[in-house]
């Protein structure tokens, strides 16, 4: 199986265009395009996968190649960087207290 990425996409671009697209090249087990979780509204990018020989005559075929009106991109989907489960930064407000932000000689 090869994970492929799919980026630069029209915003009206849907699943089954892509399925559609990408089946010529070999068979389609799944396609998940990226939506904002609070609109619905697509990133512009999503994931296929297929078969592994299927998967890599796509990716030399469809790249950089106009759809919806957009030159996409299209590569091996490179896994995700595991940052060691989260961030520990944080953001904002910190110090101070709420008791006049003196400090105090511990």
């Amino acid at each position: 199986m090869k994970n492929i990425y799919v980026g630069n996409l029209s915003f009206q671009t849907t699943e089954e265009e892509l399925r559609q697209l990408f089946a010529q090249y070999g068979e389609v087990q799944s396609v998940n395009l990226i939506t904002d979780r609070f609109s619905g509204q697509s990133k512009g990018f999503g994931f296929v996968v297929m078969d592994s020989r299927g998967g890599q005559e796509a990716i030399d075929k469809l790249n950089q190649t106009q759809v919806g009106g957009r030159s996409i991109t299209v590569n091996e989907a490179r896994p995700r960087e595991n940052n060691g489960g989260g961030s520990t930064q944080r953001r904002g407000g910190g110090g101070g207290g709420g008791f006049g932000g003196q400090r105090r000689g511990y």
